[in-house]
């Protein structure tokens, strides 16, 4: 379902809506799913006169970090969002699989105690499956293997192959593992094939809830906001069963990984790790890699939100032995060129949002303007000094997206907190406010704004301090874990901000 919007600044089409990443939502056990706070957020949504849920990355994350940036595909999704209690209504879980709950914190996400405790559920789970006669299921689990063949058996072999190399990097594996031989997957498709269909089953479990829960959303006129991260994680199965797509070498190693020059939110630029794209051997083949991405995305999503959108403009290229990302320099990207493939593909206007903060030059601004898609200005950034961009009065153009803070910020209370006295001065005098409820007077200024899109995190929606904080760039532990309880979301505060959303058209 997408809602009506253009790039013509004359038509007036505006949305607003709320960031939370599904990990966040109230749950038993131990993270977020697509179970019960799901649905009730969505009827939260419903209830407050928004129309726009905006997500992170819905991929499986590595353990290292948690991030849902770092993904072992771009295709697949991650099991921990999997709802036991949806598997229970599928008959593949019984009461007494899911009597002994531990005592898991209702705030943090503790991601290794949640896969101890949910990946015996999910091996429960399949051999019922296994063992199933509902012939109905069957035939959903054969549709979903049919439709996503393009990525699903590589992901399976890759997932089969970790586990049978003891989760190994695949870098380490051994020669015939990394570069499989037409012999050698054949052998190995044989004789991993129980725990191929095992990660197989996982994916359509996965797919399963999120397309009832996507559905439920739509059906209360509400549309997802997806995101695509422009870079994969080096340990996953893009680069091992595309190879030739990345700079890397024949062992999978680069010489040369992503990441970004000093900015506002680090001193020494931040060095990623990923490897970078071959874009010479993308549009040789027409681009075919990343239409089948954007296409699969948009069937989870209404919205795409293209995180580090300038890197197709231009990307930092960083030494992959240098100690940070100071030492880089800036490399060309494939531009227009890429998009107009995507979007001759698939045959329809590209509903891409543009994440276009840090380093942003004309030709980035030029390139995102040409091809249409609405930018973003952050609230938090347009009081440090001078007349800010940011500043809503200084927008120039309705086709954006007005935020208080995203999730690599601090909540906006923690924000105001810890802001020089400088900044919040301007804040108290540009909003009128004494403060007492900062947050809430940020959303108000974002609704408020031109910008054809406003979106804020809940956290900010709960009034929440640096406590609340999502994630910190830059930082390698501790993000990502952040949970609301059942009950913060109350009718009072459903019934403030329609209030507020009504009052400025949206």
């Amino acid at each position: 379902m997408r809602l009506k919007t253009s790039a013509d600044d004359s038509v007036n089409y505006r949305y607003s809506g709320i960031l939370v990443h599904p990990t966040s939502f109230p749950s038993p056990y131990g993270i977020g799913d697509f179970g019960k706070g799901a649905y009730d957020f969505i009827d939260f949504l419903e209830a407050a006169g928004q129309h726009l849920w905006q997500i992170l990355p819905l991929n499986p994350i590595t353990s290292h970090g948690n991030s849902p940036y770092q993904g072992f595909s771009v295709f697949a999704g991650e099991p921990l969002l999997i709802s036991p209690e949806l598997l229970k209504a599928r008959g593949l879980l019984r009461e007494e699989d899911l009597r002994e709950i531990p005592g898991f914190d209702p705030v943090h996400v503790d991601y290794d105690a949640v896969r101890e405790y949910k990946y015996p559920l999910f091996r429960k789970a399949y051999e019922a499956f296994c063992l199933s006669e509902d012939e109905d299921l069957q035939a959903e689990y054969d549709e979903f293997c049919t439709k996503n063949e393009v990525w699903l058996s590589d992901y399976s072999l890759f997932m089969a192959l970790k586990e049978e190399q003891e989760g190994l990097p695949w870098t380490k594996w051994p020669e015939s593992l990394r570069n499989l031989t037409e012999e050698n997957r054949a052998f190995w498709t044989e004789k991993l094939e129980d725990e191929m269909v095992y990660h197989t089953f996982l994916q359509f479990c996965f797919y399963s809830q999120w397309e009832a829960l996507k559905k439920y959303a739509n059906d209360r006129g509400i549309a997802i906001i997806g995101d695509i991260p422009i870079f994969v994680s080096p340990d996953g199965a893009d680069v091992w069963a595309n190879r030739e797509l990345f700079q890397v070498n024949e062992k999978g190693y680069p010489s040369a990984v992503a990441g970004v020059p000093p900015d506002y939110f680090s001193a020494t630029g931040q060095k990623w790790g990923n490897p970078l794209y071959n874009w010479a051997a993308h549009k040789k083949e027409g681009y075919r890699w990343w239409i089948s991405r954007v296409r699969h995305l948009l069937e989870q999503a209404d919205y795409v939100r293209v995180d580090h959108f300038r890197g197709f403009e231009a990307y930092w290229e960083v030494p992959v032995d240098a100690e940070n990302a100071i030492s880089g320099e800036w490399k060309k990207g494939p531009g227009e060129e890429l998009f107009r493939a995507i979007h001759d593909a698939l045959g329809e206007d590209l509903p891409i949002f543009a994440e276009d903060l840090g380093l942003i030059t004309p030709e980035v601004e030029k390139l995102r303007d040409t091809l249409g898609f609405p930018g973003m200005r952050v609230l938090q950034f347009a009081f440090d000094g001078g007349e800010s961009t940011f500043l809503p009065h200084q927008f120039n153009t309705r086709n954006c997206i007005c935020y208080t803070g995203t999730h690599d910020n601090n909540t906006t209370a923690g924000w105001y907190n810890s802001a020089s006295e400088y900044s919040r001065d301007k804040v108290r005098r540009y909003m009128n406010t004494d403060a007492s409820s900062i947050s809430w007077d940020f959303i108000r200024i974002c609704l408020g704004s031109i910008a054809r899109y406003a979106i804020f995190p809940i956290q900010d929606v709960l009034k929440l301090g640096e406590e609340g904080r999502m994630n910190v760039p830059g930082v390698a532990d501790g993000n990502w874990a952040w949970r609301y309880r059942d009950g913060d979301l109350n009718s009072g505060m459903a019934q403030g901000l329609r209030q507020m959303t009504e009052l400025f058209g949206r």
